[in-house]
């Protein structure tokens, strides 16, 4: 009898607090897949960009035409769910997955619409890895 009682004593708590942390979750990031678009990203220049890698490795050019092809430089090409993290009008963090090939994590601030900052990692390739790069604006593709 006891016994009973005290599971819904510990159920009506674990209720609340699931409700409250579907309802906050709800409130925060969104699936890319759900047709959210970052307005950050959407933001920047269009057009020829040269990512800068703090560790040494030797500089890339890529062409941006939505944004978005920041977010994955480990898994580009690939077609992965990606799940908003933070989107905010200076900063966008996301998460992704890429079946069979990995997944990572980015985060990219906003210095101007020409300049931003990625920090990245996670696993490619079956390895480990981990970026900080200055993207810039070049000109056009």
């Amino acid at each position: 009898m006891q016994v009973q009682g005290m599971k819904k004593f510990l159920t009506i708590p674990l209720l609340l607090a699931g409700g409250l942390l579907l309802a906050s979750y709800g409130t925060g990031a969104a699936s890319m897949s759900q047709g959210s678009e970052l307005a950050m990203l959407a933001s920047l220049r269009k057009g020829e960009w040269s990512l800068k890698f703090r560790d040494g490795s030797a500089p890339q050019k890529l062409c941006v035409r939505t944004g978005a092809e920041l977010l994955q430089l480990r898994h580009a090409g690939n077609r992965c769910s990606q799940y908003v993290v933070e989107d905010l009008a200076g900063k966008v963090t996301v998460q992704y997955t890429c079946t069979g090939s990995g997944y990572g994590r980015t985060s990219i601030r906003r210095e101007t619409s020409g300049l931003v900052q990625i920090e990245s990692q996670g696993i490619a390739e079956n390895a480990p890895f981990q970026f900080l790069a200055e993207a810039r604006y070049t000109g056009p593709c």
